[in-house]
């Protein structure tokens, strides 16, 4: 059960109701999350704003997903897993593709840089080390890549941390992070960090 409610986008009224209308126009519906965000419109703005910026950078769409994936599976936030595995499938990644995703491996090698590279800025707060970043580089990763690549791990640790606060729930097929999540498992009985 959510934990803070999801507004419906039918009795939305003002600058909620547009941002909501303008995500049902793209997308063809309202997800949870969006509805959730909707509680504060200045958020759902925010993120929207920002999400769009970021579809017009450097990183194509595909790599975006495995991004999110890789994210949120570091982060065990099964609604953004399961929304991007959806989308991600959606833009043409394999079954396959979206569960290397889900262990920072990409199907390149370039494409495994990125994805190590963000979970490194997860895993460290974004405080990597100089190893992180002269891997990205040998790698063939840009400073605009890179950028782009943490801007694109704070819009994820945004909608990770929302869906966690808000218990929101996922309406997408269901994918669950503590599976294969190596710190969930090798933990579960020792600590909280499954709950």
């Amino acid at each position: 059960m959510n934990r803070i409610p999801q507004l419906d986008p039918a009795t939305a009224t003002g600058k909620t109701r547009q941002l909501l209308d303008t995500v049902q126009q793209k997308l063809g519906v309202v997800p949870n999350l969006m509805k959730v965000l909707s509680n504060a419109p200045a958020a759902l703005e925010g993120y929207l704003q920002f999400s769009g910026a970021l579809a017009g950078g450097v990183l194509p769409a595909r790599l975006r997903e495995q991004i999110a994936i890789a994210v949120a599976q570091a982060n065990g936030c099964d609604y953004c897993l399961s929304a991007h595995t959806f989308i991600g499938g959606k833009l043409g990644l394999a079954s396959v593709d979206l569960d290397r995703a889900r262990r920072a491996e990409g199907i390149t090698s370039r494409e495994s840089a990125v994805l190590e590279l963000a979970v490194a800025i997860v895993e460290a707060r974004g405080q990597i080390g100089d190893d992180s970043l002269a891997a990205a580089r040998s790698a063939g990763l840009t400073d605009a890549e890179i950028v782009e690549i943490t801007a694109q791990v704070g819009l994820n640790l945004l909608t990770n941390y929302v869906n966690h606060v808000a218990n929101t729930i996922v309406d997408f097929p269901e994918v669950r992070s503590a599976a294969e999540h190596p710190a969930r498992t090798e933990c579960a009985t020792a600590c909280a960090c499954n709950s």
